[in-house]
């Protein structure tokens, strides 16, 4: 396939390609060709797209076993300087048009929210610079499991604010272009955080372990048998819905069962919980 086509079939994949550093003006050119020209495994790049493109999508083992690490890692790390040097900026500067008509004070407190996640996000994507990244296809070295929970949250609480709770004099247009921006800024982010734990998952290509249940997902598991609904998880374990919902899609894929009653004989039969503490 030609790559300007493929670019031409999946529009959305226009961030993909700037962040894999690709010049525009591909010509004739296949996608084997461009990405041999970038010194870019070829396979590797088109599961990074199929990734961004395909809603649900989920590399498997034996795809991730074949794929060139170091690629995705690249990949990912410049997705971290996209967000801070791109995304945040020019959500700073919808954000400073949104609220120009509001009172000093209300001026204040978003900008200390906006400001503090920005500084979140920072520190997190430095540990996973020096500590995660580095590590990444080593056999030998047991890397923890990373929460993204709080980048998520912090997105959602900033959308919600300004859905919910701006103040009428806002700009109502910025406010628009705000939400649609900070609205694919989270999907981005999703997929990005997905590869990620994909490229974790695939550093010992073990298709056993990749049907493992997680330690949170167990515990997760263990709350959905003891009949307690999303909310009620989030709130056990601090951690936002979306989290829960996505780790229960974890759940069923690997399990392979949907209902609760399935999913609470799993956990009686897989010793994850007592008889005795399920009503």
């Amino acid at each position: 396939m030609k790559m300007a086509e493929l670019l031409d079939r999946n529009p959305s994949l226009l961030g993909v390609f700037t962040r894999m550093g690709f010049n525009f003006g591909y010509g004739e050119a296949t996608v084997a060709e461009v990405c041999r020209a970038a010194d870019t495994d070829p396979e590797t790049f088109l599961l990074i797209c199929r990734v961004y493109s395909q809603e649900g999508y989920r590399p498997s083992a034996e795809e991730l076993e074949k794929a060139d690490l170091s690629v995705i890692v690249k990949y990912l790390s410049l997705s971290h300087s996209h967000y801070m040097d791109v995304a945040l900026k020019d959500l700073a500067a919808s954000l400073g048009r949104m609220i120009v008509p509001c009172s000093d004070e209300t001026q204040r407190v978003i900008w200390k929210f906006f400001s503090d996640f920005k500084e979140e996000l920072r520190k997190h994507f430095a540990y996973e610079e020096t500590e995660v990244f580095p590590n990444v296809g080593s056999p030998d070295t047991d890397l923890p499991d990373e929460d993204h929970s709080g980048v998520e949250e912090t997105l959602e609480d900033l959308k919600s604010l300004v859905m919910s709770h701006l103040p009428g004099n806002a700009d109502q247009q910025e406010a628009y272009r705000f939400l649609s921006a900070i609205t694919s800024l989270q999907d981005d982010i999703r997929k990005h955080i997905l590869l990620e734990e994909c490229a974790l998952e695939g550093r010992h290509g073990d298709s056993e372990e990749d049907n493992a249940l997680s330690p949170r997902e167990k515990e997760i598991l263990v709350c959905v048998a003891k009949g307690m609904i999303n909310k009620e998880i989030a709130d056990a374990l601090n951690i936002s819905i979306h989290t829960v919902i996505s780790h229960r899609k974890n759940i069923t894929r690997k399990t392979g069962i949907k209902t609760v009653a399935g999913l609470t004989v799993y956990a009686l039969l897989n010793n994850l919980l007592d008889i005795g503490s399920v009503e």
